[in-house]
């Protein structure tokens, strides 16, 4: 089975963060992508893995970027990550670029946008879930905590942009004409929350970290420490989860949950009781329950996990393999199969052009 974008030809500029991730996306949807990246000898910007084709492009030589222009004629999509202005001061912002290729999708991955007073200054994904007000919404009671990347960078980023190029293509279908997508982690971001905005508003949501329930202020969602100093992750929203979560625990008499108040009181006793056992013991017991208990695993033994080996959510190789599953078409490994291959631009052109 051949993936469902199969055929697409997508040509990426080096960058870092949401962009390889995007192409990754693409990649094991079956788009064919070749990177542009600058000439150099060492290691390359983003360690992600990456399984394409790659060319090494000057942008500061004129007849590299003469050539480039050649090869947008024939490909279906453009993705870069620089700042607002930097390839049209190369001769190939997108008046330059859809002037040849009428019908290309431009996407531009940034962090502030390509408009606002920040487009032009640095930033990184705690910078920008900060401004937008999701940081704020993570950590504890004293201070927020960096959620690593995956709100910023791969959740408003990588994933929004990769939304913009196929409802483009779907756009195109109609128009047979391209466009160019702006693509900011900020507003990915900010759409991410829109959620909360509506608790915020009828009262549901508290603004104080660590009040609600889904933000670690519930006793009953939220990660325990165990007695080998592994923890587990504790979902029992609903009241017959819950009851099979204090059943499970064998505790009795404990103050009524939907006290806020009792919380506190709550927290104590459920930590007291994982303390008395280790992690891999209470993910055994509840392990065919409702309790919506689950170990919290670390990457090497997420692999070896019993439902996540039955999905494939990774091959052979050990590499991710690409979501979602569909029924008739495949779905490969995040970065592509094999190893990246290094193609004269000339000679990309031409198997490009047929």
């Amino acid at each position: 089975m051949s993936g469902p974008l199969t055929g697409l030809r997508v040509l990426e500029f080096e960058a870092i963060g949401p962009v390889p991730h995007a192409v990754a996306l693409l990649t094991s949807l079956g788009a064919d992508v070749v990177r542009v990246q600058r000439p150099r000898t060492g290691s390359p910007r983003d360690p992600s893995p990456f399984a394409g084709r790659l060319v090494a492009a000057d942008l500061t030589d004129p007849a590299a970027v003469a050539d480039l222009l050649g090869l947008v004629e024939h490909c279906d999509v453009l993705i870069e990550g620089y700042r607002p202005g930097v390839l049209e001061r190369r001769g190939l912002g997108p008046d330059v670029v859809l002037a040849r290729n009428p019908a290309l999708i431009y996407a531009r991955m940034t962090g502030w946008g390509q408009t606002g007073p920040r487009a032009e200054t640095a930033g990184h994904d705690l910078n920008y879930i900060g401004l937008t007000g999701a940081l704020d919404l993570i950590g504890t009671a004293e201070q927020p905590i960096p959620p690593v990347n995956l709100v910023g960078d791969y959740g408003g980023g990588s994933m929004l942009v990769v939304i913009g190029i196929l409802a483009a293509l779907h756009e195109r279908g109609r128009s047979g004409r391209g466009q160019v997508v702006d693509a900011a982690i900020v507003d990915g971001t900010a759409a991410m929350l829109a959620p909360f905005d509506s608790g915020l508003r009828s009262g549901g949501w508290l603004p104080e970290r660590g009040s609600n329930v889904i933000d670690g202020g519930a006793p009953y969602y939220r990660t325990y420490r165990c007695a080998d100093g592994r923890f587990v992750a504790v979902g029992a929203i609903e009241e017959p989860f819950y009851r099979q979560l204090v059943a499970g625990l064998g505790l009795t008499d404990l103050p009524d949950r939907a006290d806020r108040a009792n919380w506190p009181a709550l927290r104590d006793a459920f930590a007291a009781a994982f303390a008395t056992a280790d992690r891999d013991t209470w993910a055994a017991r509840f392990a065919d329950t409702d309790a919506c208990l689950t170990p919290v695993l670390s990457a090497p033994e997420a692999a070896d996990d019993p439902h996540l080996r039955a999905r494939g959510l990774l091959d052979g190789d050990g590499r991710r393999t690409g979501a979602p599953r569909f029924s008739r078409s495949h779905t490969g490994p995040l970065g592509g199969t094999g190893t990246a291959t290094t193609t004269d631009l000339a000679d990309l052109i031409e198997m490009w052009r047929t």
